[in-house]
């Protein structure tokens, strides 16, 4: 019997991957069955279950491809030389954010992951150590900004990183949920804010 290639296992696991978004985006994690999995991949169900012994291991292997893709996206924005101003490199992100919320994106069922993440102590654990990720990424951008003189040399690049890091699923949840703001509109208002921080001194209270 010819060996079968890995790339052959590899474009059948992606093929059962991309059915099961089908059907997540449509109907949610909890309507959806394997069986449904199964009918929208055209598959039998020992191929199916050769590669997802269960509805648990497709969610995970789902939230692995939403939540995990952006990664090397901000390894590449915390990395680049020269430094990038950081609304510049907000803006890429939010770039990212828009190609993959359309018809075929990934980004949508991010909310379904979240809440998910709730009840699956796995899934749960993957999330929390991804995002953790995130932010080291966003703190790397703080304290190369912070060198460069685009923020005080007494900035905390972690808290900054952090900030940062939450305007992106703030964007993500505001696009899904209402369709708006756009890119543009978004980045206005975050420009705005960050201009009258840099020329207004906090108010003292009681003072």
């Amino acid at each position: 019997m010819p060996r079968v290639s890995d790339e052959h296992l590899a474009a059948r696991r992606q093929q059962i991957l991309d059915a099961a978004r089908r059907c997540f985006r449509r109907d949610g994690f909890h309507n959806t069955s394997m069986q449904d999995v199964i009918r929208e991949a055209r598959l039998s169900v020992g191929a199916v279950y050769r590669y997802f012994p269960s509805k648990n291991d497709l969610i995970t292997a789902i939230a692995q491809s939403v939540i995990g893709g952006a990664d090397g996206l901000f390894t590449e924005l915390a990395a680049a030389d020269p430094p990038l101003p950081l609304v510049d490199a907000l803006d890429r992100a939010l770039t990212y954010v828009d190609a993959q919320t359309g018809p075929d994106g990934v980004l949508p069922l991010a909310i379904q992951v979240w809440g998910e993440a709730q009840r699956d102590p796995v899934l749960a654990e993957f999330v929390g150590r991804t995002y953790a990720g995130f932010r080291t990424h966003f703190a790397t951008l703080a304290r190369r900004a912070r060198a460069a003189g685009e923020l005080p040399a007494d900035a905390d690049p972690e808290a900054v990183g952090a900030a940062l890091f939450a305007l992106i699923p703030g964007y993500l949840l505001q696009r899904i949920l209402t369709g708006s703001p756009d890119r543009h509109t978004y980045l206005t208002g975050v420009r705005a804010l960050l201009a009258a921080t840099a020329v207004s001194p906090p108010r003292r209270h009681g003072g």
